[in-house]
């Protein structure tokens, strides 16, 4: 068993880190350009601008700045100050998580047609998530000459509460989901497109579910064993990025879904 606390462990779980976080800027940044024809497309009038994808556009650019912000960090030459970038990269990186699912709860409020009391309950939650993605910047990070910005002390208890709290959400945005879904098609016999729309909405629900659960669950693990304060933070970014790429997916398919469905 490693001493997670030595010097050494810490040089090569830092090494660690900057590898990943290249390897994840190189996905993040193919992903963010094959669907930049969609981005376009709404900015420039070819596809109707609703107020929903705000919360997709505002999802993608802060984890698109936030990427960015890691590799000046990680990469720069010239001395900056550590700790306000971390803090930013922290901040724009649990907001796209917390607007990932916000992404999908407004697909719920569309399917309940608007039903006050989930409207309520959904904005409630989401003020609780909030809550805890504003506090949860607990990182110190320093600058270290010949190696870049260095994170030498993390308080992740905040942090895994935020992510614990994440999967729960999306829970609860699921279940709604399915039951809406369930009770619709039961009660009204539907048939063709509209049940193509159906089983579109809830298979997307299904899978960003169990991905964004299960990248949650494997940071929230190595938050709560605290192994040294690299290795507390490392899968945090993964979780971000895969939670940003399948909502933003499902945003996108339910969008191009050539059927008039209900607006939020």
């Amino acid at each position: 068993m490693p001493n997670w606390q030595s010097p050494s462990e810490l040089t090569t779980d830092s090494l660690v880190f900057v590898k990943l976080m290249h390897a994840l800027t190189g996905l993040y940044a193919w992903e963010f350009i094959v669907s930049l024809d969609f981005d376009w497309a709404v900015l420039t009038g070819k596809k109707k601008f609703r107020w929903p994808l705000a919360f997709y556009f505002a999802g993608r650019y802060l984890l698109l700045f936030a990427m960015i912000g890691i590799l000046i960090s990680l990469d720069t030459p010239i001395k900056v100050n550590c700790q306000a970038l971390y803090i930013f990269n922290q901040l724009a990186g649990d907001a796209a998580v917390g607007l990932a699912s916000i992404n999908l709860s407004l697909r719920t409020i569309a399917i309940w047609s608007q039903n006050k009391w989930i409207i309520g309950t959904i904005v409630l939650i989401v003020l609780g998530h909030w809550s805890l993605i504003l506090q949860g910047v607990l990182l110190t990070a320093t600058w270290i000459p010949g190696v870049g910005c260095a994170i030498v002390e993390s308080n992740t208890t905040i942090l895994a509460a935020t992510f614990i709290y994440s999967m729960c959400f999306d829970f609860v945005v699921l279940c709604l989901t399915a039951y809406r879904l369930a009770w619709t098609q039961r009660r009204t016999g539907v048939s063709g497109r509209h049940s193509n729309l159906v089983r579109m909405i809830f298979s997307d629900g299904l899978v960003y579910f169990i991905i964004a659960f299960l990248a949650n669950l494997l940071a929230t693990i190595f938050m709560i064993l605290d192994l040294n304060a690299v290795m507390s933070v490392l899968f945090n970014v993964p979780a971000a990025i895969a939670s940003t790429i399948v909502a933003s997916r499902a945003v996108r398919r339910l969008y191009n879904f050539n059927l008039k469905v209900p607006e939020v």
